[in-house]
């Protein structure tokens, strides 16, 4: 396991391929999933410098507060309520520019502007949903949700193993 994080390079793509092998590294070897998680959330949030990320467990029917990084946060989240309700619901990514448009958004922290959700799957179900916010609007693309997706697969493959 890796016990620094180094994130170089001058795009975000750079960046994300700088910090994908790292993450790959934190989790080697270690067998505790919250453990894992908690050192992903970590990894993204100062290798990215992002705003808040946090991961939401499906619990019943409802997402639960994880592992996070960030504000205090918004504890439990309902089916397709809010982005994170709504990503699980649908089963896909998404990406929202400025929360404020979003219908039915749920500010857990006012200085939220953008934010992208990628539902995490064991088994063909959503068992949780990767949740990061920016307090800058419009920060989310394309590569946000390859290289992100990227990062589901990692803790799919934790969850898998626990």
């Amino acid at each position: 396991m890796s016990e620094s994080l180094t994130v170089s390079g001058e795009t975000k793509s750079e960046k994300y391929q700088s910090l994908l092998p790292q993450i790959g590294s934190l989790v080697e070897g270690e067998k505790d999933f919250i453990a894992n998680v908690s050192n992903i959330i970590a990894a993204l949030k100062y290798g990215m410098n992002f705003f808040w990320v946090g991961i939401y467990f499906v619990k019943e029917n409802e997402l639960v507060l994880g592992p996070f990084q960030g504000p205090i946060a918004c504890t439990r989240i309902a089916f397709g309520k809010g982005v994170c309700g709504t990503a699980w619901k649908e089963k896909k990514i998404i990406v929202v520019e400025d929360v404020e448009k979003f219908p039915g958004h749920i500010a857990c922290s006012s200085d939220s502007k953008s934010e992208i959700v990628i539902p995490c799957f064991k088994n063909g179900e959503v068992f949780a949903v990767l949740d990061v916010d920016s307090d800058k609007l419009s920060v989310f693309d394309e590569l946000d949700k390859k290289y992100l997706e990227m990062v589901s697969e990692i803790i799919n493959g934790l969850n898998e193993s626990k």
